[in-house]
């Protein structure tokens, strides 16, 4: 397939900022101001507007596609698949079958050629929208921008329709990147790719947040005044409550308040003139999110007046969401039987709590201290609420509350209880809040047999598992199991604490157990640990102790950095004791 070094028409763009600053107060007012400039899509700002033809190529085999003239290669073209014996027939691959294998495929350059070879070496195949989906998706994952761009002008040239979803996900990705600017471009050249005439409002928004998220509010203006002037997109809830969760975040409560002036006065404008249901007056999205940064700021009388008011002026009934903003809010503040009336106050009026807010209620009673009461509830959400069952949340936090006020064995009672439950298993989180319990207690060995029967039953253990372990062995100075303990983080890639590495290390050099610290020493060394400077003049000295010359000098040897000038990398002086200058590598 050929294309054409087509330059992609300039996309005005609207704004309204004389200093490029975001002003709040102006959040509607921008759709009637106007600013031109113009912008272009592909490899960096265009592909030059020449008239040249070039054959189709692996766009990843360039390191720049700024222009289709100045396009240099960097790296070789990745070789054709081989040919099919003769006589042989080639399978078929079928769309399915080449989205898999490019999601499959861990590099991106094999990927786009899997893309290039289902449609140039098969008859009757072209591209779809899932195809096409699938191989953006995994170079703009990684990163591959330039390959991006040149994909983008093809699908222009490809007669089947698209859809909106992938230019979505990858405006996603040019945000992630550090480039909301390409996230605008991207949303003006929707309606030339998708072949409407205008983006949807789904695409607008998305646009705006993650413009309003990299802190470019100059952007976010522009797109709100193209989207009044260009395409006739009225300003609507969803709109209003992306500003009203950036002004919130920002720490602007005055500002998110005057949008949801202009809210309200959007719906009485609406209904004045004989319309049904305002779409851009505010909803429940509004008031929770305003309640819930009053909530943060600890404004606890004002959210609720709020709360109040959106009941009572605004006609909005709260839901689960809603009021869990105030349950977190009074339990953060210390005022838990505000909270548990909250949760009274639900019930009373038809609002069914669900697990999320008994959850919290339950850890604002935990930080409280108020373990019974905390009990109480749980015992009441198992007994009086069958449509919102205990979650892996709520035993958790029961579990970690009962292990803080050492009562262990009540939380191993727990996690039993939820394992036999059958409606959720303990994680990996809850197992860890239990290790962490049972080695407070001294309980080591319980905390090993617990880890190696639940490993047994399929669960996967992290990095901090075996590390609370590890850190209470060394602290007890439990050699004889920290060592084989050791053996088996590092083989399963867990490299343990720095502090807890070197304390071991000494620990075993106090315990003139010589060999096994020579051992665990280079084990450590080979997953990139380097001792500090206190721990391997303790190694030094006891090696020279027990009279291994040559053990100490391959001690130093091992310990020589290769970094850099190739230096051991040592201070000069430790506790009046001068060490010798930095030995070279030989």
């Amino acid at each position: 397939m050929r294309i054409s070094g087509e330059q992609v028409a300039g996309v005005r763009l609207a704004g309204s900022f004389a200093a490029g600053v975001f002003s709040p107060r102006s959040s509607f007012a921008l759709f009637s101001h106007t600013r031109s400039s113009t912008t272009t899509i592909g490899g960096g700002g265009g592909d030059g507007g020449g008239d040249e033809v070039l054959p189709w190529i692996s766009p990843l085999q360039y390191s720049s596609s700024s222009s289709s003239s100045s396009l240099s290669p960097s790296r070789p073209a990745a070789p054709p698949p081989p040919a099919a014996p003769p006589g042989s027939r080639a399978r078929y691959i079928t769309h399915g079958e080449a989205i898999r294998m490019i999601v499959g495929e861990p590099d991106p350059q094999r990927a786009l050629d899997i893309f290039n070879f289902a449609a140039e070496r098969q008859r009757g195949f072209s591209h779809n929208n899932a195809t096409y989906a699938a191989v953006l998706r995994r170079l703009a994952a990684a990163r591959r921008f330039p390959a991006v761009d040149a994909l983008l002008r093809r699908m222009r040239l490809e007669p089947c329709r698209f859809e909106e979803g992938p230019l979505l996900n990858l405006m996603r990705h040019f945000s992630a990147a550090g480039m909301p600017e390409r996230a605008l471009e991207l949303l003006h050249s929707i309606p030339s790719l998708v072949r409407r005439p205008r983006p949807s409002t789904r695409a607008v928004a998305a646009c705006l947040d993650l413009l309003l998220a990299a802190a470019r509010s100059d952007l976010a203006g522009e797109l709100l005044a193209a989207a009044r002037r260009k395409y006739g997109i009225s300003p609507n809830a969803c709109l209003c409550n992306i500003l009203v969760k950036y002004h919130c975040r920002s720490g602007e409560l005055p500002s998110a308040f005057r949008v949801l002036a202009q809210m309200r006065a959007s719906k009485i404008k609406e209904q004045d003139h004989g319309g049904g249901a305002s779409s851009a007056g505010p909803n429940r999205v509004t008031f929770t999110t305003l309640m819930g940064a009053l909530c943060r700021e600890g404004r606890l009388k004002v959210a609720f007046e709020l709360f109040e008011e959106m009941i009572a002026v605004d006609g909005i009934l709260p839901d689960q969401l809603t009021f869990n903003v105030l349950i977190d809010g009074f339990c953060r503040s210390g005022e838990v039987d505000r909270a548990a009336h909250i949760l009274a106050f639900m019930r009373r009026h038809g609002c069914d709590p669900n697990a999320v807010n008994f959850s919290t209620l339950m850890n604002g009673l935990c930080l409280a201290g108020r373990i019974e009461d905390a009990m109480a509830v749980f015992s009441d959400m198992k007994t009086t609420s069958p449509a919102a069952p205990p979650d892996a949340v709520a035993y958790t936090t029961l579990i970690s509350c009962l292990c803080k006020s050492q009562r262990v064995d009540e939380a191993l009672a727990l996690a039993r209880e939820m394992n036999q439950s059958g409606g959720c298993r303990p994680d990996v989180v809850a197992v860890n809040v239990l290790i962490g319990g049972l080695c407070r207690e001294g309980r080591t060995r319980e905390a090993a047999a617990l880890m190696e029967e639940l490993a047994g039953d399929g669960l996967k253990l992290n990095r901090a598992s075996y590390r609370i372990l590890m850190n209470r062995l060394c602290e007890d100075g439990d050699l004889d199991r920290a060592a084989p303990l050791l053996g088996l983080m590092l083989a399963r890639g867990v490299l343990p604490h720095f502090a807890t590495s070197n304390a071991l290390l000494v620990k075993l050099c106090d315990a003139g157990r010589m060999a096994e610290a020579g051992g665990a020493l280079r084990s450590l060394a080979a997953a990139g640990f380097t001792p500090e400077t206190g721990a391997w003049l303790r190694l030094v000295e006891s090696f020279c102790r027990e009279r291994k010359l040559s053990r100490s000098l391959d001690l130093v040897d091992r310990l020589t950095s290769t970094t850099g000038e190739g230096r051991l990398l040592l201070p000069q002086a430790q506790d009046g004791l001068l060490l010798p200058p930095p030995l070279m590598t030989s």
